[in-house]
């Protein structure tokens, strides 16, 4: 029903992460209501982009699993809103091909880098550097956006994998990585070294950035990873 097939149950139980209830004597793993509602929530970690490791670290920091459940029901439904936003984009944009209407630039990238934290964004920076990084958004060309869109994601994944390998943020395969993560930043606002080192430690210090990218460790992880790439900058 899961869609999940034996073999990656096997490994789930391999490494921790899904242990069975119980083995039965011919080697058959069984599963009750707890392990289902386990395997449901590492689904969900899955398709909002966390590797297995942050998954691990998310399960083990649980509290209370209903608050976990309504959280990530949140994420679920502000990226069906995101999407669906697009959806309507896209639709009025084979509209006006159609119809020879010419549509304006604001009706062209309505919905690309939608930001719940508009308001703080704001607050914090003013509505002049928030403006540019919309102009800028605006200014995207194609390949550039399918990079905003994929890129962070990319990154956070990849992090996840190396950490749970034990590989220090020094190594190459990191800091291209953050390499990576620097240039979509980039399509926004250019940091100066400081200032990227600056939002690395705004992850630390942000739990909703954490979960978004994958639980403390791996926000720590990136945040060292930035320390010693804005050592590179100019």
């Amino acid at each position: 029903m899961s869609d999940v097939t034996s073999r990656t149950l096997r490994h789930y139980d391999a490494i921790g992460l899904l242990p069975p209830a119980w083995i039965g004597a011919d080697g058959r793993r069984y599963y009750r209501r707890p392990e289902l509602l386990r395997l449901q929530r590492i689904l969900l970690l899955r398709e909002l982009g966390l590797g297995l490791a942050a998954i691990a670290e998310a399960l083990e920091r649980e509290a209370d699993p209903v608050a976990v459940l309504r959280t990530h029901r949140d994420r679920l439904a502000g990226e069906r809103d995101r999407l669906a936003h697009l959806v309507r984009t896209v639709d009025a944009t084979i509209e006006s091909l159609e119809g020879g209407e010419e549509m304006s630039a604001e009706q062209m990238f309505s919905g690309f880098g939608h930001n719940p934290y508009e308001a703080e964004a704001r607050e914090r920076w003013g509505d002049e550097a928030v403006d540019a990084s919309y102009q800028r958004i605006r200014d995207l060309a194609p390949e550039q956006a399918e990079l905003a869109r994929t890129g962070f994601g990319k990154v956070h994944s990849g992090l996840a994998e190396l950490l749970a390998a034990g590989v220090p943020v020094t190594d190459p395969r990191v800091q291209e990585l953050v390499g990576l993560h620097h240039e979509v930043v980039s399509l926004f606002w250019t940091p100066s070294a400081e200032a990227y080192r600056n939002l690395g430690r705004m992850y630390l210090d942000d739990e909703r950035f954490q979960a978004t990218i994958g639980g403390e460790a791996v926000t720590r992880y990136l945040a060292d990873a930035m320390e010693v790439y804005a050592g590179t900058l100019g």
